[in-house]
Order: structure tokens, then sequence, then C-alpha cells
């Protein structure tokens, strides 16, 4: 995804150049990316980036007026209304559609990463000062992945950039691996490479002479926990006030924005505030080959009550018979972050971004206001894993479970967050830029002001006091409406029925099932449930039209030699599952991601996928000249 790339070094020379150069080029995913580099030697700091074109950070560097100071920024800020007048005020001079205010802001305050507001991260460079900080998001969604060596730090938004110019770091790190396995995300600040970090949430690092002199953090998730609780009345005013005054922020820019809508509740609570003029707002849903699903019905019906335009962006036959290219990118760009059934999100993200370049979703919605929790240790079938590395899983149930005595909320949007939506996040972000408002910080702060034993869904209250005609009835999963409560209850009974037997169907269905489905296929009793509420069927495509694809890669010899796998058990699996007597989607979700990233990144073919990059570092000097 776009992002910043460098080396911080004491060493002076064109290696630094050449290697931010392969850099650069390893996160150059697509052609409309933007990018560029910088230097300045007297700092040790060699930098690149790319960038969605006419983003918030697609102008960068950004400078003051006296030259001294010059910011790399790569993400959005969403800042209080009257900030860029302040500024102007004050003499500044920048354009208050982009990230060049920022540089401003340090002139100003040099703690301001801490009032930012959004997913980013960024270097600042100050040469009054003779330093360089690099810092992130306060919850470390927009990644920095950083190796030290004896001679040099480096730093990037993707592990790939990294492996580009360091090979010898393309090595599984067992423990991260197990995590992978096991929750389908790296905990707390690992990856799956050895000796490869990430940049703890709310970092300010800094460096002075081309060392790293300080590893300070601007906001701890205590800073709110300690917050007074609010009476419920009270908590739900100060809520409702705080989304409904800073939902605005998520709608500016140069580019056309759109917004993605569900059944659930979250992004109806959005359009329910928005209230955007008629037709302003295109709105599209995802949907499924095998009939309309809920997402699909529901989003149509809240597009047309609130007057905008609604498309579907199906996942179906043309998915699938490029299901082998995009598996094998989703794993190269996630860096085996995302499994590959999660393919289907960069095969929509490509058609989103030709209705707008940005999407607004509902995504952190019901994970902040009701902490729910997204992921949990699920270790895989242990006969396909050899006993000695069935440790590393455990570990990993040991992490999460000293990780969930947490506060709920710092749980949610401090560690499932960063953790487990973010690999989702940076598939999306390679095509588009997204927004979301339930992690504006003002909101966050908020919910950690609510009660947790509360029953009540506030955002049921907060959708009727935006639009009452979006309350009016309920979501896909029953929920909310205005009938009579008997009716209500009846129709939520029926939605919880259809979820629940959809996923007996596909993915979730016991053995014993599978063995009375396999016996009775000819009848497709499957097809009663499935595509109501899911749109993929993995269960069912890695039996039939995948099937092959399955084979090819999960039986190959070099699959079969994995030193943590167990031959026969990885070949009962699939001969099991696509014979249709046994069920084991989620084992060969595990088995396909697995083996793609050893052959991506681990069996020492190149990481870099794209043409080197042409470009010349600009310096400071260089840059006060142009002024």
């Amino acid at each position: 995804m776009p992002g910043i790339s460098g080396i911080i070094t004491k060493r002076v020379g064109r290696w630094a150049e050449e290697q931010v150069l392969q850099m650069v080029a390893a996160q150059r995913h697509e052609s409309f990316y933007t990018y560029g580099v910088w230097k300045d030697e007297a700092l040790g700091v060699y930098i690149g980036w790319t960038a969605h074109p006419n983003s918030f950070s697609s102008g960068m560097p950004v400078t003051n007026e006296g030259g001294d100071v010059s910011l790399i920024f790569s993400g959005e800020e969403y800042p209080e209304p009257g900030i860029a007048q302040e500024l102007r005020g004050r003499g500044h001079s920048f354009d208050s559609e982009d990230a060049s205010c920022l540089v401003h802001l340090y002139e100003e305050n040099p703690a301001f990463v801490a009032g930012l507001n959004g997913m980013f991260h960024g270097l600042l460079a100050d040469r009054q000062r003779g330093i360089a900080t690099l810092f992130n998001d306060r919850y470390g969604m927009h990644k920095i992945f950083y190796h030290q060596t004896k001679d040099a730090f480096y730093f990037a938004a993707e592990a790939k950039a990294i492996l580009a110019v360091l090979p010898e770091l393309r090595a599984a790190d067992p423990r991260g691996l197990g995590e992978f396995i096991a929750c389908s995300c790296v905990l707390e600040n690992r990856t799956i490479f050895k000796d490869i970090h990430v940049l703890p949430g709310a970092s300010t690092w800094t460096f002075r002479n081309g060392s790293l002199e300080d590893r300070s953090t601007y906001f701890s998730p205590s800073e709110w926990e300690q917050q007074e609780p609010l009476p419920p009345e009270a908590y739900y005013r100060d809520l409702r006030g705080v989304f409904s005054r800073n939902l605005p922020r998520y709608f500016i820019g140069q580019q056309p924005v759109a917004m993605t809508l569900t059944g659930g509740l979250d992004t109806r609570v959005i359009m329910a505030w928005r209230r955007a003029a008629p037709w302003s707002l295109p709105c599209y849903t995802f949907g499924g080959m095998l009939r309309e699903c809920e997402d699909v019905r529901l989003g149509r019906r809240v597009a047309a009550i609130c007057q905008q335009s609604h498309e579907v962006l199906t996942v179906g036959t043309d998915f699938l018979s490029q299901f082998p290219h995009y598996a094998e990118r989703s794993v190269y760009l996630t860096e085996g972050g995302a499994d590959v059934y999660r393919a289907s999100d960069l095969y929509v993200s490509e058609q989103a971004r030709k209705i707008a370049p940005v999407k607004v979703v509902g995504t952190y919605g019901s994970e902040i206001v009701r902490q729910a929790v997204m992921f949990k240790p699920m270790v895989p079938e242990a006969l396909v894993f050899r006993a000695d590395f069935l440790s590393s899983l455990e570990q990993a149930r040991s992490t999460y479970s000293t990780l969930r005595q947490s506060h709920p909320v710092t749980f949610a949007a401090f560690c499932q967050s960063p953790w487990y939506h973010s690999r989702i996040l940076a598939l999306e972000q390679s095509q588009l830029t997204v927004r979301s408002p339930y992690l504006d910080n003002d909101f966050v702060q908020t919910v950690y002001r609510g009660s947790s034993n509360s029953g009540d869904d506030l955002r049921l209250r907060l959708i009727r006091d935006g639009n009452p005609q979006l309350a009016a009835f309920p979501t896909d999963r029953g929920i909310g409406g205005n009938s009579r409560w008997i009716v209500r209850q009846l129709a939520r009974n029926f939605s919880e029925f259809t979820f629940k037997a959809e996923y007996a169907c596909d993915y979730g269905m016991p053995q014993w099932a599978a063995k009375v489905d396999h016996v009775l296929r000819r009848f497709h009793f499957d097809r009663v449930f499935l595509g109501r509420h899911k749109l993929l069927h993995f269960r069912m495509w890695y039996r039939d039209t995948l099937a092959d694809y399955v084979r090819q890669i999960l039986l190959d010899p070099r699959t079969l030699s994995r030193p943590y796998l167990e031959k026969r058990g990885v070949e009962a699996v699939v001969k099991g599952h696509i014979s249709g007597a046994q069920n084991h989607t989620t084992a060969i979700h595990k088995l396909l991601t697995m083996e793609l990233l050893h052959r991506l990144f681990f069996d020492g073919t190149s990481v870099s996928r794209t043409q080197p990059i042409q470009s010349d570092f600009s310096s400071p000097a260089t840059l006060a000249a142009s002024k």
C-alpha cells in the first residue's frame, strides 16, 4: 500500500540512495501511484514514498517557508475545523486540501503529532535542531516495519521493501508464524519475518547524526481508560454530539468519495447523519453469485431512502476464473498478513476504484461501540502440522489470552484494529483511500466513558435520531425496525437461523454433515441457505471450481516438504475435501496462504515485482533554491 520507506544512517554515499530506490520500487504496486525520493545527508536521512494521486499526502515533501523543516507524510489527517484559518492568520501559506499545513503545525508546536487525528505515518526533518523524527498514528493502523543493523536503520510501510535490499531477512519467525496460523494475524509488534518488527502505535522515534537517540511515545490508552464514566443519557448525548460533529471531516478532500453499504448498523448510522445532498454520494455493496444477499437488498434500500445511487459489485465467475492471480497477489501485498480467501477484498477494491478513489466504511463500528471481538485463536487441524510446531500455536493462544485481559475498548481499538483489521485494510489501500469515522480520536475517547454493562445498542438510537426512515426496518440479522415486538422477534429468530444455517452449510459444516451432504449432493440442499448472508462460498469452490488449483499447490512436492507440515495429513485434507466427503475449508485457507508465502518470500526468489523506478534525490538545498 502507499507509504514511506527509507534508511537513516551515518554512512554517506550513493549506496543508500540506490537502496531506497529499490525499496520504493517494491512498494509501487500500481502504475497510477505517484512516488518520489528525498535526502538530507547532514541528518543521515534517505527516504522515498508512494501515494495515490491527488490524495492528502501526494505532494511530498512539504517544507516550511524557511526551508529548515521538511515533512514526508503518508495517510490522512482529519483536523479540527478552523485550524487552517488560524495558521494562515499567523502568516503561514499552504494548501488546506493536503498535508502542507502539517509542517506549520510543527513550527507552532513540536509535539504536534499528539494532536493529529487519522491513520498515518511520516518522518519530520528539523535541520535547525539536527534531528529526524519517525512517527505514526496512535493506533498503529498505518504500519511502519523496521530493521536495525550496525550501520543503518531501515523502515518501510511494507516489510517487502526491507526484504528487497536485505534478502538475508527472508526467514520465518516461528512465533510470528504460529500466531498467524492460530489467530489469522501476528500479535503485538512482531511480524512473520525474523528480525523485522513493527513500530508501536503513537511512536515518535528521534534520530540524531544518523543514529536512533530516543524511542518515545506520545500517547497511551491508559489516558483514556482513566476517564470518569458517564451516566447513560449523558454518555449517549456526548457520543451523538461527537459523531455528528466530526463525521463531515471524512467526506472532504480533493478526491471523489463513495460509501460502502452493508445490511448492518454501522454504515446505516453514517448515512443517517451524513445527510448528503441527493445523488451526491455514490454507494455500492458487495454481492455474491448465488442470489441477492441481505447486504445488497438492504444497502439498496438505504441508498434509495437517502436518494443516492447504488451499485452492486459482484464476486462471481470472473473472480473465480482469476482466483490464482488474486490469491497470490493478496498474499504478496500483505506479506501473508491476509489469508487467500481475502483475495476478494482486492478484487472488489479494484472495481470500487472505478466508482471513486476514496471510500468511507463502517468498519470498526461494532468493534468500538460494542467491543465486538472479531478474532480468537483457532488452532487448525493438528493432523497437518508436525508435533514440534504445535507448541508455537499454543504459545499464540497463551499470548492472546493475556491480551484479552486488557480494557475491552483498548483491545478493540489498539490491538484488534492494528493487528487483525489492518491486514484487510492493506489490501483495500493498495487501490483506494479508506476512511472510517469510528476510529476518530474524539469518538473512541468518548466510548471509553460508556458503561460496558449496557444491554442497549446505541447505534439503533443514533439511526433513529439521525434519520427515522432508516430505523424503520431491521438489519440483515433482524435487529431493529418499527414492527410490533412479536413480529420483530420472529424476524430476528428467522434471520439468526438462516445466518447460522448458512455457516453450517459453508466453511463451518461439521464432518458428519459433510458426509450426509456428500451422499445427497445431487439434490443441492445447501443451496437453500447459501448466499443469503455471505458472498464467499469456499467450501463449495475448493471442492469444485478451484479443486485443480488446490491440488496443484498443496500436493506439489515443494509444499509437502515444508518442515512444519505432515505430508500424509495434508494429502488427506486435500483429497477428503475435494471428494466432498469432508470439510477442511479453514485448513485449506491456511495451507494455501502459507505455501504462497513461502514461494513469494522465503524460497529465495526476488520479492520485487515492479519495474525499477527512475528518480533523483532532492536535498534541502535544492528545495530551498526552488522557493
